[in-house]
């Protein structure tokens, strides 16, 4: 190999040299990169929140009850006054059997001319809730005609009661006026009785009540109202008490005292109740927060594991750059060489 040829190859192993240096340092640079991010990745692994899942302990609570007569009362709270007197709430719960309930809506038929319509449902005329009937009203209602003067004065009487309990109920407690609330008296042919059934007035009158023009029906079902059983729970609040407590800390005995002071001593009931509802909730949830979880930890695991395999190629090719290199500098030795054994002999010629 001439001067000229070996200082050219010399020279283009020098930039080929270079270049492989360069592309080392880029991967250098790039494996720096995906370092980092698999580094974040980790960070956010460390920060997530495990879902725990919930204890039935937590919702669980003991409760203490007593029996006042006929009615039981569960104590709700309980607040600490010192000298051992306390500040209870209880609720007490009651079955009220002439309580006015919601009953199956019904098809209401309406005729007359406007502002004298008439309502009712098939063949019972409805009439105004707590109003002397009309004697044409008594003669054509089965109901109304067996019954005697006396026995309708009470029956007026009871309707009134009735209306009190109804716009208590259902017109938030304000009076209404009197033409407010319909009734008819339903036969029960089993029993033999006749029961009420109300209707509001608002009800039947209101714009959004359509009747047909041919028959007088309604086109849909109207809320009717009647008698019946219906659970009442009352709730006592801040009644002054002291409580006695057996050897392992439950309370088994209340003393409540009334305005004047004088007190009254009840047995305690402890029951152990679970809010299986809430519990329930929880529980829901906490099956959605893991699988969120478990989901968040796949997606960052396939991310890291997408950045492990750029990286693992990024090594293999910075093996191969150190291997080309190697093969670089051995045969720039090797070329460096024949250089200076050509400049040698030159100069021995001349010489």
């Amino acid at each position: 190999m001439g001067m000229a040829a070996s200082q050219a190859r010399f020279l283009g192993l020098t930039a080929r040299k270079t270049n492989v240096e360069y592309e080392g340092q880029q991967i250098n640079q790039q494996r720096t990169t995906l370092s980092n991010q698999s580094a974040n990745y980790y960070n956010q692994l460390l920060g997530m929140e495990v879902p725990v899942p919930p204890s039935v302990e937590d919702y669980t609570k003991t409760v203490y009850s007593f029996t006042d007569g006929a009615l039981e009362n569960v104590v709700t709270s309980l607040i600490a006054q010192g000298e051992g007197k306390y500040l209870v709430s209880y609720t007490r719960s009651y079955t009220d059997d002439t309580a006015v309930v919601s009953a199956a809506s019904s098809i209401i038929t309406r005729s007359g001319e406007e502002g004298n319509y008439k309502y009712s449902v098939g063949a019972k005329e409805l009439r105004a809730l707590g109003q002397e009937p009309s004697e044409e009203q008594i003669k054509n209602d089965e109901y109304l005609s067996s019954l005697t003067e006396a026995q309708l004065e009470k029956l007026i009487a009871e309707e009134k009661a009735y209306k009190e309990k109804l716009d208590e109920k259902y017109n938030g407690g304000t009076a209404s006026g009197d033409t407010a609330w319909q009734v008819y008296y339903k036969h029960d042919t089993t029993a033999g009785t006749y029961t009420p059934v109300f209707y509001k007035t608002s009800d039947l009158t209101k714009d959004t009540t359509i009747y047909s023009e041919k028959t007088g029906a309604s086109q849909s079902f109207i809320q009717a109202y009647s008698t019946g059983s219906e659970v009442v729970t009352d709730e006592i609040k801040g009644t002054e008490a002291k409580l006695e407590q057996d050897t392992s800390g439950r309370y088994i005995n209340i003393t409540l005292y009334d305005e004047e002071g004088n007190a009254t001593t009840y047995a305690l009931t402890t029951q152990t109740t679970t809010d299986q509802d809430a519990y329930n909730d929880a529980m829901n949830q906490y099956e959605y927060d893991k699988t969120s979880y478990d989901k968040a930890i796949e997606d960052i695991n396939n991310k890291i594991e997408i950045i492990q395999i750029e990286d693992k190629n990024l090594e293999l090719r910075l093996k191969q750059l150190d291997t080309e290199q190697d093969a670089i500098s051995t045969e720039m030795d090797a070329v460096q060489k024949v250089i200076e054994k050509n400049t040698e002999s030159t100069f021995k010629i001349f010489g």
